[in-house]
């Protein structure tokens, strides 16, 4: 395998007593983005992802945007420190019980201050309060967060499939 080869990760989880919490302070909170915004989804896409190669959706035009954010089984929540935007998540409900986090990410800014724990937290507990969830999973790479990975797995996700691109 070449040095240069991107590893994605997939992991889950089948039960919500398999969260393993990280509690902050008082000073984080999450809140879900209603009506959606497509701008806004835009924004935090290309701010978060500017670090981590994600490219994808950059060249979606505002009718793409629309059409991906104002969909049903969808939502982004927004996650604030001292009541400034901090990061996002999106979850998608899909079929047979399965919520997907399609997209988790800090701003530049606040990587490093211990965050990522409390909104993945934030995240896993909103995607078992949709009804009739049954698996809440997410997938990583090594383009993403050196301890992102780690991050996952000390919440309680357990890997299910590894690839090699």
């Amino acid at each position: 395998m070449p040095d240069n080869a991107i590893k994605t990760f997939h992991l889950e989880m089948l039960n919500r007593d398999d969260l393993i919490p990280k509690r902050g302070s008082l000073n984080f909170a999450t809140a879900v983005v209603n009506p959606p915004d497509p701008d806004l989804n835009r924004q935090l896409y290309q701010q978060v992802g500017s670090m981590w190669q994600w490219t994808d959706r950059l060249t979606w035009d505002d009718h793409q945007w629309n059409e991906y954010v104002t969909r049903s089984s969808l939502n982004t929540w927004v996650g604030y420190w001292r009541g400034e935007r901090a990061g996002y998540f999106e979850l998608e409900s899909q079929h047979n019980g399965n919520v997907e986090i399609m997209y988790f990410g800090l701003l530049p800014e606040y990587i490093g201050l211990g965050l990522g724990g409390i909104m993945l937290t934030a995240a896993i507990e909103s995607a078992w309060l949709n009804p009739g969830t049954r698996r809440v999973w997410v997938h990583t790479c090594t383009n993403d967060h050196k301890h992102a990975l780690e991050n996952y797995l000390q919440r309680g996700f357990q890997l299910f499939k590894t690839e090699t691109e």
